[in-house]
């Protein structure tokens, strides 16, 4: 008998062998197998869910992270390491769903019965894609910038990861001294991982949007300290209460599935740091701010600040989906760039992370000022007419709404 028909006939026995056992168990073995399998997977399912530990994903992120991939591996526990790959990851997403809209944009905008052309000539379609800027830091760390402009939906979009460590300067101590952190050493080694984003749009009916999360790690002696800071916040230039609505509802769920008490909290802390004190108003319509959180305990606070982030996408998108094609002229052009003017004073006079990052040694001046639009627009003694548009703005921006409130009281009104 040839070889290969000697194994193959020894394979089939041993499957015929198989089989008679498998036949010859009761069905209840089977149905316990599966359900054991089932009850194991949802298992694991539920403690990754539980751990919400971050997991290196080289291919989908915007560049190689900062960090050598040897070090990640090593210390994945590590808070440093779970922050930087959060943070590589949210730039990640963001970035994409930018770029969808444009590209969908671009899409609706011409078809090919549009082009004069032959159907054997390729026409390619501009691309509005992120320039990605890798760099390093020869004090510690570094970051990675990423950049899109004149896109048709986006004007401006930088979408920025920053992964440093090196020691405090003294303005820097003197800031986080002003705010209650008792140091005692006067030099003291750093790590802050953080990612921003700060994204001008466009058409003056879609609003801009600013979010950053970051963490600190400070050592003052033989201690550690550490702390998340972060927040998303909203700037239209022209009032539309729903989408403000939309936005708060939704950075409220994001704060509700860890304590019921911080959207309350974090929303007035919002409304309390932007505000651009020398003109009396508020940079925008406000959203969620907190610094130094340090509880109950790391953990949790790693997974309030996830939940955080994860929610800029949902809360912001379904924005410019819903204003990207909606009509302008030069008047609202016009206001939209005084807006922006007013962006600009906040950021450069009253921002604390433009002003640590200013003082830091090494500090990458062009990532810093990626916030600031492309244009922007200064009048003297400007003042919108009376029961404009424009003014409804500038009332909400002198006194800040309670925005989910609002919409109930305006549903029962109705």
């Amino acid at each position: 008998m040839p070889y290969k028909v000697a194994v193959r006939s020894f394979k089939t026995l041993s499957y015929i062998g198989s089989y008679k056992k498998m036949r010859d168990r009761p069905l209840a073995f089977y149905c316990a197998a599966i359900l054991g399998a089932g009850y194991a997977a949802y298992s694991q399912h539920k403690q990754n869910k539980a751990e919400m530990k971050e997991i290196i994903q080289l291919k989908n992120y915007m560049a190689e992270p900062i960090t050598p991939i040897s070090e990640l591996e090593k210390n994945q526990d590590d808070m440093k390491t779970q922050m930087e790959l959060l943070i590589m990851r949210i730039q990640a997403e963001f970035c994409r769903a930018l770029e969808k809209e444009e590209d969908e944009a671009w899409e609706d905008e011409k078809t090919t019965d549009d082009f004069d052309f032959d159907n054997d000539v390729f026409l390619p379609s501009p691309e509005s894609k992120f320039k990605v800027d890798r760099w390093k830091r020869k004090e510690g760390g570094g970051g990675i910038t990423c950049v899109l402009q004149d896109g048709r939906v986006f004007e401006k979009a930088g979408v920025n990861i920053s992964v440093v460590s090196g020691i405090l300067p003294p303005p820097a101590v003197q800031q986080m001294k002003s705010r209650g952190k008792n140091f005692e050493n006067k030099e003291l080694p750093f790590f802050a991982a953080g990612v921003s984003a700060v994204i001008h749009p466009r058409n003056p009916m879609v609003p801009t949007i600013h979010f950053n999360y970051r963490y600190f790690e400070v050592q003052d002696k033989n201690e550690v300290h550490w702390w998340f800071g972060g927040g998303t916040d909203l700037t239209p230039y022209y009032l539309n209460e729903d989408d403000a609505v939309h936005f708060h509802r939704t950075l409220k769920q994001a704060c509700d599935e860890h304590d019921p008490t911080y959207y309350d909290k974090f929303k007035k802390w919002c409304d309390d740091y932007f505000v651009i004190s020398h003109r009396g108003e508020r940079r925008g319509v406000g959203g969620i701010f907190f610094d130094d959180v340090d509880y109950p305990d790391q953990q949790s606070a790693f997974k309030f600040v996830t939940s955080c982030a994860e929610a800029v996408i949902p809360s912001y998108i379904p924005l410019v989906q819903k204003h990207a094609d909606a009509g302008y002229g030069y008047h609202e052009r016009q206001w939209q760039l005084l807006r922006r003017g007013r962006y600009v004073e906040f950021n450069l006079i009253y921002d604390r992370g433009t002003k640590f990052g200013l003082h830091t040694p090494g500090a990458r001046y062009e990532s810093i000022l990626m916030s600031l639009p492309l244009n922007a627009k200064w009048e003297y003694m400007h003042d919108p007419k009376p029961n404009s548009p424009e003014e409804k703005l500038m009332k909400v921006l002198k006194e800040p709404r309670d925005w989910l409130n609002f919409q109930q009281s305006k549903n029962t009104s109705t």
